[in-house]
C-alpha cells in the first residue's frame, strides 16, 4: 500500500475525465447505512476495477472523497490518550506510534470512490496503512474510556446517592 495517496488521487480524476464520467465531489458514504456494497480493495486494489464495473453498469457520475490527515487529529488522539485507563507501557507504545504517525500529517489518507444503482450504493474505500493503524489507535483509546465509565454507579467515586 502507497504511505500517500495524492498520486493516486491525482491518476484517479484523470482517468474519469478520459473516460466522461462526471465526478461528484462528496462526502464519505462508506459510512451510511442500509444498502452499501463494498470493493474487495484487498484483492482487487486498482480503481480501474471498480470504475469499470460501473461503466458496464451504465454509470456515469461517481462520487469522489479524499481525506488528509490532519495534525489537530493526532493532537486530538494524544490529549486523549494522556487520561485513558491504559496501563504506561502500553501508552508509551501508542504515544511513540501517534508520535511516527504525526510524520504523514498533510498527506492523503483516504480515498473513497462510489455510485448509486438500482437502491444500492457501491463503495471503493481505498486508506493506507497507516491511517489504519491510526484509526486502531484511536479505537482503542476510546474503548478505554468505555470500559472505565461501565464500572461506575451511582455510589462509586467516594459519592453518596439519594433518591431524594
Amino acid at each position: 500500500m502507497r504511505s500517500n495517496l495524492d498520486s493516486l488521487l491525482n491518476e484517479i480524476q484523470e482517468y474519469l475525465q478520459t473516460r466522461d464520467i462526471v465526478i461528484f465531489q462528496s462526502f464519505p458514504r462508506s459510512g451510511e447505512p442500509g444498502t452499501s456494497v463494498y470493493w474487495d480493495t484487498e484483492r482487487h486494489p486498482d480503481f480501474r476495477e471498480f470504475l469499470g464495473a460501473a461503466e458496464a453498469a451504465g454509470v456515469r457520475m461517481v462520487t469522489l472523497y479524499s481525506r488528509e490527515l490532519e495534525e489537530d487529529l493526532i493532537e486530538d488522539a494524544l490529549e486523549q490518550l494522556t487520561g485513558a485507563a491504559i496501563d504506561r507501557d502500553e501508552r508509551r507504545s501508542m504515544e511513540s506510534r501517534l508520535k511516527e504517525i504525526r510524520g504523514y500529517a498533510g498527506f492523503t489518507c483516504q480515498i473513497e470512490l462510489s455510485f448509486d444503482l438500482a437502491a444500492r450504493t457501491y463503495v471503493f474505500d481505498l486508506r493506507t496503512d497507516w491511517f489504519d493503524d491510526f484509526n486502531d489507535l484511536v479505537d482503542r483509546i476510546e474503548d478505554s474510556y468505555d470500559d472505565e465509565d461501565e464500572g461506575e454507579t451511582p455510589m462509586s467515586g467516594g459519592g453518596y446517592f439519594s433518591r431524594n
